[in-house]
Order: structure tokens, then C-alpha cells, then sequence
């Protein structure tokens, strides 16, 4: 018996995997591998002991402990977590998780291993920042090799155009199914600029969909922010370095900001193949961006050539081209009341804890009395939508 339920085919759009030290070391060149830090689990609920046991182990889980988590069957989405989860970073035993997690498909997220080709300074080198997304993208490229089912995520920094369409198409060459950019701005130049062009037309002509994601931006806001002359927040894990509430609640500033240079600067409208979705940021905040924009978009028309030519009304090119994965506490039925439900994707997030012990309930929860039309767009037919290469 699966997780999931047999008779609803379920497209999962987010997991990860929990990547060992060497994750980015033992798959970059030659040349550039002692310049290449190890993947550091220090801003994590992740011990160095545990990580330390299972390097011990040649960089496994031992055969009682993989043994424990099959033992779990259909629960193991809600004991299965972080490192020590089934398939967290052995492809083979991701394999077997998601035979009893029951998905059709599954999106393959980094966790730790994006900080340094995602990193917000202008003094890392480019060989660098384009090194260490290289060997991500041929490691990301060996893990989903094992089963059809997965489909593997590259990361695509944008600070040099150049040497991102080089990467797009090392990661299409790879067969990686997503480009995950970071939602920032791309050195100095807005994701919109003409020079992105060749890299939206490639991705629309590919069939292959970006994607924004937590982690592709700094987590925390600025310092100021959180100096109020009181003690500091701890943040949701009890620590100092994740999610505290003051990033949660303008979690949302980054992707809205990335989104609506595509709208305003033209990308969806000259690209209409192009397909994206929005993964682990919340999709609260959809629904009045989709509004805005079109009155934005009504009004400031009348001055802004730019805007002039559009066919489609912004909220039109977002249903067409984009799709959200709502966190696992949001109300996802009523954002789909307030929208349409072409916007919204199931995830998981397996095997993070954020992810919640049972994410089918609680979104069936939240879908409430809304038609079986309703829900089948949202485990399957928007993900099939965004992610066409998925289709069996």
C-alpha cells in the first residue's frame, strides 16, 4: 500500500535531496575541485554526527536503518525525514521511497549544495559560481538517472548570460527536466533584459520549465529589519539561520518581484511556449499579484510603450504559463477561489520536515467540498501543464 491514495494519479513538484559533503567536490573539474567548499549542514537541524555516522559508512545508510524505513510503508512521508530519510541521498533508495510514496512524477530539488552558485556576492567568480553549478548540475543529472520517474532540477545562475545559455545546455544535454533560477536580480540587469532572450526562447523551445524556489535568494532579510532594540527571533527550527517571522512574512517579495519583470518586460508575451512554476515560496500572495498587474498594467499602458503590444492581460499570461505550490498550512481551496484553479500544484517536499507529516490530508482539507475537476488540476493536470515532458 503507497501513501498515496490508488485510484489519484499525484504529480509531486517539490523534493529534495539531502546532499553528503562531497556532493559538489566529487562531480566538479579537476581543476576547480579544491576550490569548491563541501556542502556545510551548520544552518541545519542536521548534526555533523549524523553526517559523520554516515560517511562512516562509505557514505550510506546501513542496511538495519534502510531496513527500519521500508518497514514504514505508507508512513513514511511522516517519519522519513532530513538526512536520515529513505533515498535522502542514495538513488537507489529513492527509488524504493518513492515506490511507497506512490507519485507519478517527482521534481528533484538541491537543499544545501545551491549557496555558492546562487550566492548573492558580485565578488565571486564566475569560474566559481558557474563551477559549482556545473558539478550540482552532472551530480542532480546521475541521482534522477536511476528512475524515469524522478526528474532532476539544474541550477542555472543568471549573473553572466553567456555563460548561463552554456549551462542551460549542458542541462538539457543532461536530460535534467527544470532550470531553477535564482529569484534576485541578475547581476545588474533585470531577468527581462534582451540579453535573457536566447534563454527564455531556449527553455520555451526545450519544453522545459524554470523554476524559482526557496533558496534561490538569500532566506534572511537584511540586518536592519530585525533591529528593533529587542532580542533576537529565533527562527522556526529554534536556531538563528532559517526562517524567522519577519523573512516568512515577505518570503514572497523575491518571486513576486522575479515574476512581474517577466510580465512587465515582455518575456511571457514574446515567449508563450515558455512554462514556470513557483516551488516551496507560498502561493498566498498569487492572487492579488494576478490583480495588480492587470491594473498595472491598464493604467500605466497609456505612458509605457512597453506595455502597449501586450495581447494577453497579465493574469491571463500568468494562468497560461505559471503554476504555485501552496505550503502545506495555507488555504490553497480559498486561493483558488480567489484565482482560478489552473495556478496551483501539489508537493511534497520529501523528505524535509517543512513538508509536514501528511501533505495529501492537509490539502484535501483545505479543498474542502471543491469538485473532483478541481482537484485533479491540482495533483495532476497543472503539473502536467508546466512540467509536458512528464507526460507518460
Amino acid at each position: 500500500m503507497t501513501y498515496a491514495p490508488s485510484g489519484r494519479a499525484i504529480y509531486d513538484a517539490d523534493s529534495h535531496i539531502m546532499e553528503l559533503p562531497d556532493f559538489l567536490k566529487k562531480y566538479a573539474d579537476p581543476g576547480l575541485r579544491e576550490l569548491i567548499p563541501e556542502v556545510s549542514y551548520s544552518a541545519s537541524i542536521v548534526t555533523d554526527e549524523e553526517v559523520a555516522v554516515i560517511m562512516g559508512q562509505g557514505g550510506r545508510h546501513s542496511a538495519a536503518h534502510v531496513a527500519a524505513q521500508v518497514a514504514l510503508g505508507d508512513k513514511l512521508i511522516s517519519a522519513s525525514k532530513e538526512i536520515q530519510a529513505l533515498g535522502a541521498f542514495d538513488s537507489a533508495d529513492r527509488v524504493t521511497a518513492l515506490d511507497m510514496l506512490g507519485f507519478r512524477k517527482q521534481l528533484v530539488f538541491a537543499t544545501h549544495s545551491v549557496a555558492m552558485p546562487f550566492s548573492a556576492s558580485s565578488r565571486l567568480e564566475p569560474e566559481l559560481r558557474y563551477g559549482a553549478a556545473r558539478a550540482h548540475n552532472r551530480h542532480m543529472a546521475d541521482f534522477c538517472r536511476a528512475d524515469a520517474r524522478l526528474i532532476g532540477v539544474a541550477v542555472i545562475p543568471l549573473d553572466d548570460p553567456a555563460l548561463a545559455i552554456a549551462e542551460l545546455e549542458f542541462a538539457l544535454a543532461s536530460g535534467l527536466g527544470a532550470a531553477w533560477l535564482p529569484h534576485r536580480p541578475c547581476g545588474d540587469r533585470s531577468p527581462g533584459h534582451v540579453d535573457f532572450d536566447p534563454l527564455w526562447a531556449r527553455l520555451a523551445e526545450a519544453g522545459v520549465p524554470f523554476v524559482l524556489h526557496v533558496g534561490g535568494a538569500p532566506l534572511q532579510l537584511a540586518k536592519a529589519w530585525m533591529n528593533n532594540g529587542r532580542p533576537a527571533t529565533k527562527d522556526w527550527l529554534g536556531g538563528g539561520e532559517n526562517l524567522r517571522t519577519k523573512d516568512i512574512a515577505l518570503l514572497h517579495e523575491g518571486p513576486e518581484a522575479f515574476l512581474t519583470m517577466l510580465v512587465l518586460d515582455g518575456v511571457l508575451e514574446r515567449h508563450p511556449g515558455l512554462r514556470g512554476a513557483c516551488v516551496e515560496l507560498g502561493a498566498g500572495w498569487v492572487p492579488e499579484l494576478l490583480r495588480r498587474l492587470d491594473w498595472v498594467v491598464k493604467h500605466w499602458s497609456r505612458n509605457d510603450a512597453n506595455l502597449q503590444g501586450l495581447s494577453r492581460i497579465p493574469s491571463q499570461q500568468m494562468t497560461d504559463q505559471l503554476a504555485f505550490t501552496p505550503f502545506v498550512f495555507e488555504e490553497v481551496g480559498r486561493f483558488i477561489d480567489q484565482s482560478n484553479p489552473d495556478l496551483y500544484l501539489f508537493s511534497s517536499d520529501y523528505p524535509h520536515i517543512e513538508g509536514g507529516r501528511d501533505p495529501i490530508g492537509r490539502f484535501e482539507g483545505a479543498l474542502g467540498e471543491r469538485s473532483e475537476i478541481v482537484r485533479t488540476k491540482f495533483y495532476a493536470d497543472n503539473f502536467l501543464r508546466i512540467f509536458p515532458s512528464a507526460v507518460d
